[in-house]
């Protein structure tokens, strides 16, 4: 692609972004940052990066997990799958991302709509269940101590129904 079809693809994504009242930061080189609101997921930060053939996105989904790499991964591959535009994939930490590639020519509102619904989606369908495959020892061990303690477990309800049980 020529640096024309980069130029032409800058242009729709600010103004795609503009459009969109979307907080962001363009920080030059065809490289922008966002955060994208959720519900499970309050926040997922996403970075595009319009290359010489494609717009290349990531979006952080959540940390390595503590543990059950295997049930993690295996989760994350099979789910692969099934969803539309984006794929699951980790960095040389471990971290969990959402990562898509969408050619120069399909950079357009619609798309860009698409593909970033898709991504929001994704990261906050998934975000619990990433959570409780990963993290379940730290997740029931900060239930207990804030159970023994009578602080409030609020931003835990999701995980009630297995934290009440006794682990086994």
């Amino acid at each position: 692609m020529s640096q024309e079809a980069q130029s032409v693809a800058v242009g729709a994504l600010r103004d795609y972004l503009a459009v969109s009242e979307l907080e962001y930061v363009e920080e030059g080189g065809g490289v922008f940052s966002l955060t994208l609101p959720g519900e499970k997921k309050k926040a997922t930060p996403v970075r595009l990066e319009v290359g010489r053939h494609a717009l290349v996105v990531h979006a952080f989904v959540c940390r390595r997990p503590d543990e059950e790499f295997e049930r993690v991964y295996r989760w994350m591959l099979e789910r692969n799958l099934r969803m539309y535009g984006v794929a699951f994939a980790i960095d040389r930490l471990g971290d969990i991302f959402l990562t898509a590639r969408l050619p120069l020519s399909g950079v357009n509102a619609e798309d860009l709509d698409r593909l970033l619904g898709s991504l929001l989606t994704y990261a906050d369908e998934s975000f619990n269940v990433l959570l409780e495959l990963g993290f379940e020892s730290s997740i029931r061990r900060e239930w207990e101590w804030r159970i023994s303690r009578g602080e409030s477990t609020a931003n835990l309800e999701a995980f009630r129904g297995w934290l009440e049980t006794d682990g086994d």
